[in-house]
């Protein structure tokens, strides 16, 4: 993609665009679209059947993005007014129709500031961000699909999906991406072995996850994503404390990740009030502002470790001939009172009598 702001930088950005297209994919057909300059991403999810019933399941917020790469998403849609998600819906209804769609798929929408909306593309699969709309709906997008193909409708009993007056979102749901990137090192991707690995758990919390376990190799020949993790609650504040919360629980060491930079990004006032648009990461440089934790566990764990293999550096020989003396425990009487001692003693007679100067 290239942004032409002048007559001037057509003719190199379009070389250029058109040049690297053809690398990558041996086609270079170019696509000349109006910019939408601050646009927020919206996306409605659609289920049909094959015969002709067309609803939708409500939308997502993808506007935190980075690259056109979707980090954090939100369902349903928060500070947009419900006139532009009615004529949304409408939308996606009507393009579905017309192509006369079957089974999931997303039509996905930039909305601007004056909320006029302009159409970018429809994907006729499961999107990544699919587990946002399954917990606010409580419909497995994955079950529908697979019974779709297999030829029922969307009110038989294996799917029961009705009217769409009968369908309704219930809370907010947001996703997190957690991939092996250094944000403080322009997102690159870190690979190596994973040497511990935690994850979140909790009420309302739910892991979307591959094959990570502490010992696993980060590899870089592919997709740097460990796990999704998704937050639902019944308000969107109480979604955020719920994601910020598993955060935090997450331990993964061997590798970057962008855990910290999630968290300053879920917590930052402009998103948390629903106004963040696709270009909220390249325009807020306070989110790169990260506090990495000490990972005390670890340095603890590698010390002792150290030690019991190497020894202690600051111990020049160890005297096989010394030993710990086993400590006697005095009898006494678990149902009396303690018996009084020192400290007592100084309570009693204060300082000046309990040392007689």
């Amino acid at each position: 993609m290239r942004i032409i702001k002048t007559a001037e930088d057509l003719e190199s950005n379009f070389d250029s665009a058109r040049n690297e297209s053809l690398n990558a994919f041996g086609d270079d057909t170019m696509f000349l679209e109006k910019y939408v300059e601050n646009p927020k991403h919206i996306e409605v999810q659609i289920v049909a059947d094959k015969h002709g019933n067309i609803r939708h399941l409500f939308e997502r917020d993808c506007s935190v993005q980075r690259r056109h790469q979707k980090v954090v998403e939100i369902a349903p849609s928060f500070n947009v007014s419900q006139s532009v998600k009615d004529a949304l819906y409408k939308y996606a209804v009507d393009i579905a129709t017309e192509v006369n769609y079957n089974n999931i798929g997303t039509v996905e929408f930039l909305v601007d500031e004056k909320d006029h909306i302009y159409f970018i593309e429809v994907n006729p699969r499961i999107q990544v961000e699919h587990t946002v709309t399954e917990m606010v709906t409580g419909i497995d997008l994955v079950k529908t699909q697979i019974f779709i193909a297999g030829g029922y409708k969307l009110s038989d009993q294996q799917i029961k999906i009705y009217e769409q007056e009968s369908l309704a979102t219930y809370g907010f749901a947001l996703q997190c991406r957690l991939t092996t990137e250094d944000p403080g090192n322009n997102f690159t991707p870190d690979y190596g072995k994973v040497t511990t690995y935690r994850s979140a758990s909790g009420m309302g919390i739910r892991l979307d996850a591959g094959s990570i376990y502490q010992g696993y190799k980060v590899s870089p020949f592919f997709d740097s994503m460990l796990v999704k993790v998704s937050a639902h609650g019944r308000t969107l504040d109480g979604a955020i404390r719920k994601m910020t919360r598993a955060l935090k629980e997450f331990r993964i060491r061997g590798v970057n990740t962008n855990i910290h930079f999630l968290q300053n990004v879920i917590q930052h006032e402009t998103f948390q009030e629903g106004k963040v648009t696709v270009n909220f990461i390249q325009n807020t440089p306070s989110l790169f502002k990260i506090k990495l934790s000490q990972d005390r566990t670890s340095k603890a764990v590698g010390y002792l470790a150290e030690v019991i293999v190497n020894g202690n550096p600051d111990v020049k020989f160890i005297d096989e001939t010394k030993v710990f003396r086993k400590p006697k425990v005095p009898k006494h009487n678990t149902i009396e009172t303690y018996p009084k001692g020192t400290k007592d003693l100084l309570t009693e007679l204060g300082p000046n009598n309990f040392v007689p100067g």
